[in-house]
């Protein structure tokens, strides 16, 4: 534990030791991705996922280990008892910080398969982000703009089922897909900006997770209704983790069904897609009541250490 370190030694120092863990990791799952680009059959291809994957964890384990050598943190989890890592899961949070990716993958780690996020498909042709996303095996979506289905409406539900055959893949592999459901960041400037009707949430987008729906539906066993909160942190979180202020990572997992409530033709049935949208408003209005209730509680006992 390096918590004895003066700030102005502690923060360069741990910003350095992370930046060599995502370029160590990175430069490996990287190197992967042009083996699979180089592969020449799609038995070979499918092999390089199994490194991939294991450097993918290799960042989030040396991400754990770093922020407990730096920060006194405890971990406080709840709801991931029944969680299963051959199973298939849409994983819907709050995003706070972008501390919420590097924590929700040590989430997962020994619970749940490896997040994966969709991508827009212009970011497969970026080098390094390209062909590590590939060798990860996040999907890639395309979208249509409505001016583009009005040009062609040829193009009308082309976009789901371009995505929904990349995602033919997870059929055979346990998968979590990540959406962080409002869509940017919680700041006070971006909750007065949105007019949120919530006190500590961003108005929910529903588009994004209804399209991730509609091209994986079929494949899910349930949704994992995340509740990230940094209780002790209420500024920069990221800044306050580097600086060894990091004292409390709460995550609240509750386990949803996949049913027709959430399951249908979001973008041409009305009906459905006012369905979908009371669905979402609800569960949102329900996090921001359980981050009321913690804030006001005491601090449970309930500590967990992700292993």
């Amino acid at each position: 534990m390096l918590l004895w370190l003066p700030v102005f030694l502690k923060a360069p120092l741990a910003f350095i030791c992370f930046s060599l863990n995502l370029t160590l990791w990175g430069g490996l799952v990287t190197l992967t991705g042009v083996g699979k680009l180089l592969s020449p059959t799609a038995a070979l291809r499918a092999w390089w996922s199994g490194p991939a994957h294991r450097f993918y964890r290799g960042w989030s384990r040396g991400n754990k280990l770093l922020m407990e050598l730096f920060n006194p943190v405890q971990w406080q989890i709840s709801g991931a008892e029944a969680l299963d890592q051959h199973t298939w899961y849409l994983l819907i949070a709050n995003h706070k910080s972008w501390m919420d990716i590097p924590v929700l993958s040590q989430f997962a780690l020994d619970r749940i398969p490896e997040p994966k996020f969709f991508l827009k498909e212009e970011l497969k042709w970026v080098p390094f982000i390209g062909s590590g996303s590939w060798a990860l095996d996040m999907p890639f979506m395309k979208r249509y703009s409505q001016a583009q289905i009005k040009k062609n409406p040829a193009l009308k539900g082309k976009d789901i089922e371009t995505t929904r055959l990349s995602c033919e893949k997870f059929k055979h592999q346990p998968t979590t897909i990540i959406n962080f459901v409002e869509g940017t960041r919680f700041t006070p400037a971006k909750h007065k900006a949105k007019r949120s009707p919530f006190a500590h949430l961003l108005p929910p987008k529903a588009g994004g997770i209804a399209f991730t729906l509609a091209a994986m539906g079929s494949q899910f066993d349930a949704v994992l209704d995340v509740t990230l909160q940094y209780p002790d942190n209420p500024g920069h979180v990221m800044l306050d983790m580097l600086c060894g202020r990091l004292k409390r990572v709460v995550v609240q997992v509750q386990v949803l069904p996949v049913d027709e409530q959430i399951v249908g033709d979001y973008f041409n049935d009305e009906q459905f897609r006012v369905r979908f949208q009371n669905w979402l408003n609800q569960r949102w209005l329900e996090k921001d009541q359980r981050i009321s209730q913690y804030q006001h509680a005491a601090p449970t006992t309930e500590q967990n250490a992700l292993c």
